[in-house]
């Protein structure tokens, strides 16, 4: 087995009924997690027409003017909803902001449960017609495919198929806009900053509509990184943070970044949408005693994933301690 390679796998094989394509999927998947903490999904849920629409909406809005874009931020939400703007964002560990910007959407609870006091209302831009339609098409549906990986995720754990589905109802996911924007005068760019630093995920599975350029690398176990780049029907599904905890690295959450390959890349904008799975703020975090042994002992203090969150949005400067 090349423990550098990311999977490539079809959805389709683990619902299409045939006991062998389910069984390949499930451990196809779950060693891609393993071993590189990515893996990349076929027949994910976005037909080419929403996701053409979710680009056309996203290049929109971060073509508008930054005065008008800024009229979308509201500091007093950490980054949780609406826009972020220009260079806000640092990684954990880093002191140089990345060179992005970004509009985050998030649940919208439709069925009385009382964790929607927990969220912030969604912000909608006015000014881009079929926004906000576009995004809560797109967030529904990476929401439920998100919930079918994790499916699959559980089984490859020997956990009940159904173990995350409590735990992702209504949950705190975030569907991120994100604009790389191009640089024509390099000479304005901070020593030392990048795109997007290297850095892991907070959440429990990521998935990500493929970027308009190349740049996305994922680190190996041997430390190389690995250019990942999925065709344009497929997407991109990595392990956040919170799952690496709860198996207790047996599913690695792997430092990625997004590189600017080459001098012309500066140049040119680069667009992309993470889906970051998150679950509810009171899913217990600890460490699965299944995948605790002598050989692997608990790496991780016990946490609820909504003390997680408030720890790493600090670290990466977005709400004050």
């Amino acid at each position: 087995m090349d423990l550098n390679k990311i999977a490539v796998v079809d959805y389709h094989d683990y619902i299409s009924g045939d006991p062998k394509k389910r069984e390949n999927f499930i451990k196809d998947f779950g060693d891609s997690f393993a071993n590189m903490g990515f893996a990349i999904v076929r027949n994910h849920g976005v037909t080419p027409e929403l996701r053409n629409k979710l680009f056309e909406v996203s290049k929109a809005f971060f073509n508008l003017p930054e005065e008008i874009k800024r009229k979308y931020e509201n500091m007093a939400l950490h980054g949780q909803r609406g826009y972020i703007s220009k260079n806000r964002e640092t990684a954990k560990g880093k002191s140089v902001a990345d060179l992005k910007e970004f509009y985050h959407v998030g649940q919208t609870v439709t069925d009385g449960d009382p964790i929607k006091a927990e969220y912030p209302d969604n912000i909608w831009p006015a000014e881009v017609k079929e926004f906000e339609e576009v995004c809560q098409k797109v967030y529904r549906t990476f929401e439920q495919t998100g919930r079918n990986l994790l499916k699959s995720t559980a089984l490859y754990l020997h956990l009940p198929e159904d173990y995350f589905e409590s735990k992702v109802h209504n949950g705190n996911s975030i569907l991120r806009l994100l604009h790389y924007y191009p640089v024509a005068d390099k000479s304005q760019i901070p020593a030392g900053a990048v795109r997007a630093a290297a850095h892991g995920d907070i959440n429990l599975i990521t998935l990500l509509m493929g970027g308009s350029a190349e740049g996305l690398q994922a680190q190996s176990l041997d430390g190389q990184w690995i250019n990942v780049s999925p065709k344009e029907d497929e997407i991109v599904v990595n392990i956040g943070d919170m799952l690496a905890r709860l198996t207790n690295d047996k599913l690695r959450s792997t430092q990625h970044q997004v590189i600017t390959p080459n001098e012309e890349s500066w140049l040119t904008p680069r667009y992309s949408t993470p889906f970051f799975m998150h679950p509810r703020s009171d899913m217990d975090l600890t460490c699965l005693e299944s995948c605790i042994s002598a050989e692997h002992p608990k790496s991780y203090a016990d946490m609820t994933a909504g003390e997680f969150l408030t720890e790493r949005l600090e670290e990466l400067g977005l709400k004050k301690k």
